[in-house]
């Protein structure tokens, strides 16, 4: 198992210790947890999905939410009681146990769909960036310079200045 140790960052660095909770977060997350498999593609400039195989649970035994650009993905699988279902396995190799799934999410990233089929939650994501962050276009103007509050010509404007004493 790496350690990183993220010292040198919080004492050259201000306002990055979100970034390395965030690295810390994702490297105890990878250690040990494989199931269940899941999927993270770009479907366009902005746009993502994530598809999780859930193979074996039903739409309410999923549950989604966002808190805090954290995405969970929860599957709480409801007892299933094979003698009162008349049922007898010789052997069992579906998973049936819970899970939690956590995606950290960038700022403005938002949930816009889910959808179970054929066993894959899919989960549809998408940047909407306000209108202030994104660019816009500075038109250049030309034939009026402003000084002191009157418009003037661009090629006559004057500076006032303090008379001397």
């Amino acid at each position: 198992m790496r350690t990183i140790d993220f010292t040198p960052l919080y004492r050259s660095a201000v306002g990055f210790d979100r970034l390395a909770s965030m690295l810390e977060t994702a490297s105890r997350a990878g250690e040990g947890a494989g199931w269940p498999p899941y999927n993270i593609e770009t479907t366009g400039e902005n746009a993502y999905r994530i598809e999780i195989a859930v193979a074996g649970f039903r739409r309410d035994e999923l549950s989604i939410e966002v808190k805090e650009n954290l995405l969970t993905v929860t599957g709480r699988k409801t007892a299933n009681d094979d003698v009162q279902d008349g049922r007898t396995f010789l052997h069992r190799g579906l998973a049936e146990r819970d899970f939690e799934r956590r995606f950290q999410l960038a700022d403005y990233v938002m949930v816009t769909d889910a959808s179970l089929e054929n066993g894959l939650l899919a989960i549809s994501l998408k940047r909407e960036l306000p209108e202030a962050l994104k660019p816009r276009r500075i038109e250049i103007g030309g034939g009026q310079a402003l000084i002191e509050g009157e418009a003037k010509p661009a090629g006559k404007a004057t500076l006032k200045t303090a008379k001397a004493a």
